[in-house]
């Protein structure tokens, strides 16, 4: 009997120590769960700032254009084309 009552000692051991690794654990991948929550906002905060800073760069870059600034001096005549063809299908279409 007295080597039944070891077994069953260890046994009880080992598997307290098996619990207290498994709150472990899951105190761990909660924490785990949070950051990765958290890093996902991050990306999604930066990835939303980046569209706006390309909205703004491109702003930017047609104002400049718009200025007459001799490196968008191409780009410039195009868009004012693009703008007068734009309107003069609109005044075709109203006098229609």
């Amino acid at each position: 009997m007295n080597g039944l009552t070891e077994i069953i000692d260890s046994l009880e051991i080992k598997f307290s120590k098996l619990s207290q690794k498994l709150e472990s654990l899951e105190k761990t991948n909660q924490e785990l769960r949070n950051e990765l929550s958290k890093s996902s906002g991050i990306i999604t905060q930066q990835s939303e700032e980046i569209n706006t800073l390309k909205n703004q760069y491109e702003t930017l870059k047609m104002a400049n254009s718009l200025l007459g600034s001799d490196e968008n001096k191409r780009e410039t005549k195009l868009k004012i084309n693009s703008l007068i063809r734009e309107i003069d299908y609109c005044i075709a279409q109203l006098s229609d």
